[in-house]
Formats: C-alpha cells, structure tokens, sequence
C-alpha cells in the first residue's frame, strides 16, 4: 500500500502526526484566559515599552465599546492602515470581540490601490496611522461608504522619553501631526473615553469569519481571501507542535519584524504567540535594520521571523559583518513568503550560528505549512514537508486532475482544515482555486495554488517555480528559480531576479536582473559564461542588467513581473 503522507515518519522526534480532536476556541479566548492567569506577563514589546495582557486585554475592550459607539456592527468590515505597533493587536481584538472583521492593509498602498478593496469590501471605518490619514481622506471623498475614520499616532505606546523626543524632532517631520477633519476621531481619545468598560458578549463561533487578507497583488487583481477564527488556532497550535523545541510556553520572546497585514505575520507568528502566551517584540519597519538590530539586543528573542531579503540585508550590516550583532538567544529562525537561496542560508548560518528553517504556505491556505524541521535534516533547496493536519498532493499543471507521481513536476495543492473560505464577492474564482479532489483516503478541498513543485520519497515538497512566471523559450520550458539560485552562488551577486521577456524569434528570452553586493564588481559576460557552466544553453539569460536594487513587495518577493514589464 502506498503511503500517503510519507513525510510523517520524518518529523522531529516528539511532534505529532495528529493535534485532532481541536480546541473549539479563538485566539480571544486565549486572551482572556492570559489576561486572567498572567495578567503581568509582557503581551507585546514596542520600543522599549511592554504592554501586559491585562492592559491588552482591557484596552481592547474600551476600543471595542468605542467602535460600536461609533455604529461598528457584527459582521462589519473594518479596515487598518498601521504598521506594527501596538495599536494594530488593540483594533484587531476589538474588532473580533465584536464580531465584525478585520481588514488590514499594505501602509505603502497608493490611492488607487486603496481604494479597490475599501470599495469591493464595504469597509466603511479605517484606523490609520496619522502619517497615513491624508491619503485615506483622498481616498474617502471617492468612496463614501468609508463614513469612519480614526487616527492613531506612533508615539502613543512609546516610554515617556522617547515619546518626548519623538514629539520635540520627528513627530512633524515625519508626517504625524496632522489636523483632524471634523467628525473623524483620535484613537488615544476614544481608548480614554471608554476605559474601563466592555462590551457586551458575542456569541462568536471559530466557523465565524474574523479577517480579509490582500492576496494576488503580483500577480493579478487583488482579491479578498477570507478566513475564520479556526483557522488562527488551528495554524497556531500546527506550528507550536513544529517548534515546541525551541519555543517554550511563556518565557520565550518571538521578534516580528514582519508586516502584520501579511498571512505570515497575522495569522503564523500572531497565532503561534497567543497560544503559548509568547510575547511579540514589534519592529515597525524591517528595512530599518538599525533599529532591528537595537530590538533584537534590547529584547533577547528566542525565535526570529524573517524572509529572504530580510537576511540578505542583515548580512551586509557592517554589526553582523563584525561580530558585533548578538544573535546567540535566538533559537531557530523561519523564513518565508518568497524563495530562499542555499547560498544565502549558508551564508547566514555561517555567520550567525543560528539556523534558518525555510517554510512555504500562501494567503490563501491561511498559513496551512509546509517546513522544514527544526531539528532534523533540511535537504537543500527543499521547503519542507507538511505539518500535522496538513496535506500536500501534487496534480498535473494543465487541469489539475491527475495526481503526479513522486519526484515529477505539477500544481502544488495544499488540504488543511485552516485554508480560506474563498476570495471575497469572486465565487468564479474561488470554485477555480478550491476543488474537491477523491483518493484512497477519500474526499477533501485541496487549494490549487498555482506554484509547480514536486515530492520527494520522504515527503519533502521542492518548489519549481509559478506557473505563471514559467519561460517558453525555443519550445523549452524554463523555470527562473533555477536561474536565480546558479546566480546567486556567485560571490558578486547580492539579488537577483529572472523572467521572461518577448522575443520574435524564441518566443521568449531569458534575462536576469542583478544587485552586486558592496565592494564587488563583475560584468555582464562573466556573469553568462559562470551561467554556461553550469546550466544547459537555452537557461543562460540572454542578457543581464544590473541594478542598485529590484522591485520587491513588502515582504520581500521580487517583482518578476515589474522587471519584465519594465524591460
């Protein structure tokens, strides 16, 4: 008999093959119960600050009571535009205890792109950051919908001093003393207004839908992936089996510098916190590695949460360079959202003496994981293998029907009873991206994710690469990952990126887009005879440009599309 999930007799010794049955809660009532029996403990670590889960909790309800005040309802759509800070997790719970759900939003949105899903989405109240409001106005007098606006200010959870400093020379500066619109509100007002009180129970069920993630932005029109409260606990509690080796139950800090409108850090690193009652150290902006750093020496952080470019950079930080950066308490460290390169891991491990552990999910599974072990082998160029609960099949890239053999290329599909509920007003799409597919171990909902990938005979899944950014070149089909990991191997490559560009005689051609590292020097040819040497001659980009750095989103991935767009 065929062995369906071969990857389980590869886990780490002491995780579990099954969590079932599962705790019928939501992430507020792990809140609650924290907020009961550690009241003192540190819930969220924010520049010095330490917010407890008493005052979490507390002021969460006063925010909650504010918003139904203002007419927020049960199952309202409520829109944030903050980056993290403590003010995001206070919104979030408020939102939740009132049954209504969260909507969070990419801070560097332009005005078009804001105004899509506030419109699409019926989000009719937007928290924002001060420095943020100006734009969410433009934005409201084209939606009027949008009737609430609160403005919350980055120095509200900052220590006195640094507050004071703030206010004297940055707070002008950077935007963030803004005038009200008459009718809009302060969030530090409306928290003093209603401390104290709460709000009246909801009935709130984990089938209940609590969030609206952006998914799609790279790749087409952004859509609405909609997720329930289950789904937080089930993916908390999947990934604390994962690492329960490193991450011990109240005593281990967790670094998120990660934007929190992002699956990985909303619903993974936020969720794996809550359940083991963890505090979050907050870094607001993770391209300021000075101020990273200064956290991680300030905070201690057991576990740290990163993508690709996030450790490309740090390793071209003079204080990582030197020795100077002190990454001894850290544990383990994830990364994820985008391809990490073997050259970069190495690099990194070498350096540091912490070892990365490499996962893959997407938006739309609501963090159902694969990764690689904490403790066991990570095969290279590998992303892991399934956590409890969670399934991976491997079907034809063409329609999708026919079940791939081990070790042969297809569509990745993920089962997993945290996946979304579907895109928000797309049912077409959703029937697309959700099917239900039957085998020996009977019928499930797989997603089709759209990445090509196989399996291993021990499980372990490897990404090829997008469907959608596969290269038909000569009658080849190309994959620009490969590419990417011979390049980065150079020792002059600090990123890079490939895709394909029209071509009247090929179809397509490859090219390569490349970010030197500071100090080194190459050019274009050596470049292509390094690629000749180790790639067959259709995969050797027919050019390469080099740049100072390449269009990435928040959270890292390279913009292939951009690149090719723009070639």
């Amino acid at each position: 008999m065929v062995d369906r999930a071969p990857w389980r007799q590869h886990y780490d010794r002491g995780v579990s093959a099954t969590l079932e049955p599962y705790p019928r809660r939501t992430l507020l009532d792990y809140l609650t119960e924290l907020a009961r029996e550690r009241p003192d403990a540190p819930a969220l670590l924010f520049k010095g600050a330490s917010i407890t889960w008493a005052r979490l909790d507390a002021e969460s309800d006063a925010f909650a009571v504010a918003l139904q005040t203002l007419g927020v309802e049960r199952g309202a759509r409520v829109g944030t535009l903050l980056p993290n800070c403590p003010q995001f997790f206070v919104v979030e719970l408020a939102v939740w205890k009132l049954g209504a759900i969260l909507a969070p939003l990419n801070p560097v949105y332009t005005e078009h792109e804001l105004e899509g899903p506030i419109r699409e989405h019926g989000i009719d109240t937007v928290v924002t950051l001060t420095r943020f409001y100006g734009r969410v106005k433009s934005v409201q007098h084209k939606v009027p919908t949008l009737t609430r606006v609160i403005a919350a200010n980055i120095k509200d959870y900052f220590p006195p001093l640094l507050k004071l400093l703030f206010t004297v020379a940055r707070e002008s500066k950077d935007g963030d003393r803004v005038t009200l619109a008459a009718g809009d509100t302060r969030y530090v007002e409306l928290l003093a207004r209603h401390r104290g009180q709460k709000p009246p129970a909801v009935a709130l069920s984990p089938d209940d839908h609590a969030v609206l993630l952006m998914s799609g932005g790279t790749t087409g029109t952004p859509k609405g992936v909609i997720g329930t409260h289950h789904a937080y606990v089930s993916t908390g509690l999947q990934i604390y089996e994962w690492v329960k080796s490193v991450v011990t139950r109240g005593d281990s800090v967790i670094l998120l510098p990660l934007p929190l409108f992002h699956v990985y850090a909303n619903v993974g690193v936020q969720a794996l916190a809550l359940v083991t009652g963890n505090p979050l150290a907050l870094v607001p902006n993770p391209r300021d590695l000075k101020d990273l750093l200064a956290t991680i020496r300030r905070v201690k952080p057991t576990f740290f949460t990163g993508v690709p470019t996030l450790y490309v950079a740090l390793l071209s930080h003079p204080d990582v360079q030197s020795g100077k950066a002190d990454f001894k308490s850290i544990r383990s460290c994830f990364s994820g959202a985008a391809p990490l390169m073997a050259e970069t891991k190495q690099r990194f491990e070498a350096m540091t003496g912490g070892r990365i552990v490499e996962g893959y999910s997407l938006t739309e599974g609501m963090m159902a994981l694969c990764v690689n072990p904490v403790e066991g082998p990570n095969k290279t160029g590998s992303v892991g293998m399934p956590l409890p609960d969670v399934h991976v099949r491997i079907y034809d890239g063409d329609a999708g029907l026919r079940e791939m053999p081990t070790g042969e290329v297809g569509e990745i599909c993920i089962a997993g009873r945290q996946l979304m509920q579907g895109f928000w007003g797309r049912a077409d799409e959703t029937a697309e991206a959700l099917r239900a597919h039957s085998d020996s171990d009977g019928t499930r909902i797989w997603l089709h994710t759209g990445d090509l990938g196989y399996l291993d005979d021990d499980g372990y899944l490897f990404i090829v690469d997008r469907k959608k950014d596969l290269i038909k070149t000569s009658g080849y089909q190309v994959w620009p990952r490969e590419i990417e990991e011979t390049l980065s191997t150079h020792p002059a490559v600090a990123e890079v990126g490939v895709a394909g560009v029209p071509d009247p005689i090929k179809g397509e051609a490859v090219r390569a887009w490349v970010v030197l590292r500071q100090g080194q020097s190459v050019d274009e040819q050596a470049l292509r005879a390094f690629c000749r040497e180790r790639l067959a001659p259709y995969k050797v980009p027919g050019r390469i440009e080099f740049r100072t750095s390449l269009p990435k989103t928040m959270v890292g991935k390279v913009l292939r599309r951009a690149l090719r767009d723009g070639a």
